[in-house]
This record gives structure tokens, C-alpha cells and sequence, in this order.
């Protein structure tokens, strides 16, 4: 059992109890609160740390359940849906010393961040939907071939794009933890638009994500799909929609397609990045963060 912080958003890391089970988020930086949910499922939160941000916004960075170090399900790796994410959202936000928080959330953090918006509007002051798409299925797996044939034209003759193509291939056999975070690392050639002329300026990255192997289905093994087109025109919490223009996975397509449904939103392409803006073009996400957050 995790015993709950005093002092909900002092500096550090935090563990709060939810049905017995032990939650973990970390807290830095200093302004508005604004939570953060990571992408993956299970892919451990320190990638999407935010220094810039962090001088502009007081940052809570969930751990996820089943993800980093906070606890699994008995159904592990099974049972971590949306439904059981936004849950877990809603009693950690109610935790903090706010009315109202904005929630960011990126690649499948943002599938979360756009459930939980619509679920429970009443909680967020604002959300940000970072590398995140209204919808799953077929035509998000073919858009991300589309990519990833366009990628593997631009960069044919580099030394490191067999290992990237290799890590994409890979995905469907995932089944562990150490599966899943091998290709958590293989694949971030592909989620950065400028690996390619500095890898060495990436490869701590690389080196230091954690994963965990979350399957997707629920607790009886079912999947549990993403398709939020019909409810997303009806969403009443502002929304701040980013994407990079050459993201494979979660890109411009389906950030455009968000910003068309969603009632006054607004759109921010980040024109020299892949999946992860943040670390590419850190002050230009954090400026437009920030004002979304200070509007």
C-alpha cells in the first residue's frame, strides 16, 4: 500500500492508493497545474519530462497503472482501458489542492486525455491532445505504413534505418517487458525527425526508456478499440491539438482531423518534429502550451 502525499504538488515524486492499488506521479516545475499522461500504454514517464514546461507550468506526470512503478492489475498485462485510465485520472486530480487542472496527454496518454475530457469535462480547465488521433483501426495502420514508407524513402541510405524498420516489424510479436522495450528503443530513429543528422544527441533517450508489455485488452480479453469521432464534436473543454509534421505513428493527418471535430480548437504543427516534439522543438511546444494554458 502506497501512502498518500500531505502535500499534494511539492516538488518530487508522489503515491496515492486507488481500489489498493499504489499510484505514482511526480510533480516539477512551478505556475498552473497541469497533469501529464504518457504514451505507449507503458512506456515509463520520464520521456516526456519537459524542463521547458516546467518553467512556465507546475507539471504532474502520472505513472500510469500497469506502467513505471506504479502497480499492475491482478489481470496484468490485461485490464488497463480507458475507462480504468480516466478513473485513476479522476482521483488524482480530485487529490490536488485545485478546482480545475489542464491535462496533457501524448500518443496514447492523448487517447486518454480526450476520453477522460469527454467523460468527466468538469475536472479540466483545459486538454492537450499532443500526437494523439480521433480513431483507431485500419485506417490509422495503413496512414502509419504510408509514413513509414515515406521515411524509409528519405532516409534509404542511412546505416540505421534497417534496425528502425526492424523495430516497426516487430511490434505485433510483442509479448514482455523486455520486448516491448526493445522496441520502445529500436523505433526512436522513427519518432525523431532529427535523429538522423545527430544520433549521438539521442541516444541517452534510447538508452534510458523504460517499458512495460500492456496488451491492450481488457480484463476478459477483449480489445478495447479507440473511436472518438461521434462524441468529440460534442466535447465543451478547451483543446489545444499538437502534432509534428513528420510523425509516423499519431501525425498531422489525425491532428487535423481532431482540430475539424472538436468546437474551437486549436492546432499547433510542430514543422521540424516526429512524435516527440517536446524534446525536438522544446521551446516552441512549451510557448504554445503555456498560452493555451494562460488563455
Amino acid at each position: 500500500m502506497a501512502t498518500p502525499s500531505a502535500a499534494p504538488l511539492t516538488e518530487g515524486p508522489h503515491a496515492f492508493d486507488v481500489d489498493g492499488l499504489a499510484l505514482r506521479y511526480h510533480v516539477h516545475g512551478t505556475g498552473p497545474v497541469c497533469v501529464a499522461v504518457p504514451g505507449g500504454p507503458g512506456i515509463a514517464w520520464e520521456y516526456l519530462r519537459s524542463e521547458a514546461l516546467e518553467q512556465r507550468l507546475t507539471m504532474v506526470y502520472l505513472e500510469p497503472a500497469g506502467t513505471g512503478d506504479s502497480g499492475r492489475l491482478a489481470t496484468h498485462p490485461h485490464g488497463y482501458t480507458r475507462d480504468l485510465y480516466s478513473r485513476h485520472l479522476a482521483e488524482l486530480i480530485d487529490r490536488l489542492p485545485v478546482p480545475r487542472v489542464h491535462l496533457l496527454g501524448h500518443s496514447h496518454g492523448g487517447f486518454v486525455a480526450q476520453h477522460h475530457a469527454i467523460l468527466r469535462p468538469d475536472q479540466l480547465a483545459g486538454v492537450v491532445l499532443y500526437e494523439s488521433a480521433p480513431a483507431t483501426g485500419p485506417e490509422f495502420g495503413a496512414e502509419a505504413a504510408r509514413m513509414v514508407s515515406e521515411l524509409a524513402e528519405r532516409h534509404a541510405d542511412d546505416p540505421h534505418l534497417p534496425a528502425a524498420l526492424q523495430a516497426f516489424a516487430e511490434i505485433p510479436t510483442i509479448s514482455d517487458d523486455e520486448s516491448t522495450t526493445r522496441v520502445a528503443r529500436g523505433i526512436i530513429p522513427a519518432y525523431v525527425a532529427s535523429y538522423w543528422a545527430d544520433p549521438e544527441r539521442w541516444s541517452e533517450l534510447q538508452n534510458k526508456i523504460r517499458a512495460t508489455y500492456i496488451s491492450g485488452l481488457d480484463e476478459h480479453g477483449a480489445p478495447d478499440p479507440v473511436d472518438d469521432r461521434a462524441a468529440l464534436p460534442t466535447l465543451r473543454v478547451p483543446a489545444l491539438v499538437v502534432a509534428g509534421r513528420f510523425d509516423v505513428i499519431c501525425g498531422v493527418r489525425w491532428g487535423e482531423e481532431l482540430n475539424s471535430l472538436i468546437p474551437d480548437s486549436r492546432l499547433l504543427i510542430l514543422e521540424n518534429s516526429g512524435h516527440l516534439g517536446h524534446l525536438e522543438e522544446p521551446e516552441a511546444f512549451a510557448e504554445a502550451v503555456a498560452a493555451f494554458v494562460a488563455s
